[in-house]
């Protein structure tokens, strides 16, 4: 009987205790059930990489289901607001026809979401970076893979971002 009692009161602890699966939580407020998120404004020379990352994020956010996505300002609960402040692509190990093989991509954003409802900021970064290792296909240069490798780098950078802003990392 003891033994019966001693496991229902670890289950119990482990139930209660405020663990939760990675991408289950959320730190946004209650009342936000509409987010609207205006194209990234890009401060950088890299062409079309704002579209890549506002769609990323869009997709991440509409794949964890914790908000419904508005195009309309009037509507929204909250906006996240995002300028892409940096980009570089470094070469960082070469094959042995000394052409690069792998680049690290590093961008860097300043993100803000605002409470629309109670006129608040919830979540401020000024510098959000995020940065990945991509290697190039043997025999392939860069620039013919870089719109994938872009893809890539959209689809991680979103995960980052949205991972930090819901759970609160």
């Amino acid at each position: 009987m003891k033994r019966i009692f001693l496991l229902f009161l670890v289950c119990f602890f482990f139930l209660h205790c405020g663990y939760h699966l990675r991408g289950t939580g959320s730190f946004l407020p209650p009342h936000i059930k509409r987010m609207n998120i205006p194209m990234f404004k890009n401060l950088t020379t890299r062409f079309e990489l704002d579209l890549k990352l506002t769609q990323s994020v869009i997709d991440e956010i509409v794949a964890r289901g914790k908000v419904e996505i508005t195009g309309n300002m009037e509507s929204a609960d909250a906006v996240l607001i995002g300028e892409i402040i940096g980009f570089r692509v470094i070469p960082i190990a070469f094959s042995k026809e000394a052409t690069a093989d792998r680049y690290n991509i590093t961008v860097v954003a300043k993100i803000i979401l605002k409470d629309l409802v109670n006129q608040k900021i919830i979540f401020s970064n000024p510098n959000f970076q995020y940065v990945e290792e991509y290697e190039v296909p043997e025999g392939v240069d860069f620039e013919t893979v870089e719109s994938e490798a872009l893809d890539k780098v959209g689809v991680k950078f979103a995960r980052s971002l949205v991972s930090t802003i819901l759970e609160g990392f």
